[in-house]
């Protein structure tokens, strides 16, 4: 049997997929979301490459972000992070930090722009950070389309 074949037969035998990698899944929509886990994991992964410990997706910090990206659509721009975390930390958790921010479209859009910005990168590097939430929403009629909403805490 030639190469040809073999290559052919394995070929004809392997399904084809055209599954794009949750972190370049556009979010401009009113069904998208977010992939928490993918969240987690890849910034988890960073801090580890940084020295700090991974972290946990907390359901609480999860709800909370997800009230103030609704917030933000609806108002139509990024909230203020240091009134958030000010709330956040009311509720009861410590070293709270919050990336509030808009118009990235992916999550690997988000990550990329988060790391390039020191406050940014400061809140997904924060050593004492073990919890997490992270969501989005979509604004149609915004000049931003997709808002963020990334808490850390521990």
């Amino acid at each position: 049997m030639t190469v040809t074949a073999v290559l052919g037969a394995c070929a004809a035998n392997t399904p084809v997929t055209n599954t794009v990698p949750t972190l370049y899944l556009p979010l401009a929509s009113n069904t998208a979301q977010v992939d928490t886990g993918t969240a987690r994991d890849m910034i988890s992964s960073y801090r580890r490459n940084h020295g700090a410990g991974p972290l946990a997706l907390d359901p609480e910090l999860q709800k909370l972000a997800e009230t103030e990206v609704a917030a933000m659509a609806a108002a139509d721009r990024p909230s203020q992070a240091q009134t958030v975390k000010s709330a956040v930390t009311r509720l009861g958790y410590e070293d709270v930090n919050a990336n509030l921010s808009a118009g990235y479209h992916t999550l690997a859009e988000a990550f990329s722009g988060w790391r390039e910005s020191p406050p940014h990168n400061a809140t997904m590097l924060a050593p004492q950070a073990t919890k997490m939430g992270i969501a989005t929403a979509y604004a149609p009629g915004s000049k931003y389309k997709v808002y963020w909403a990334l808490l850390t805490a521990r």
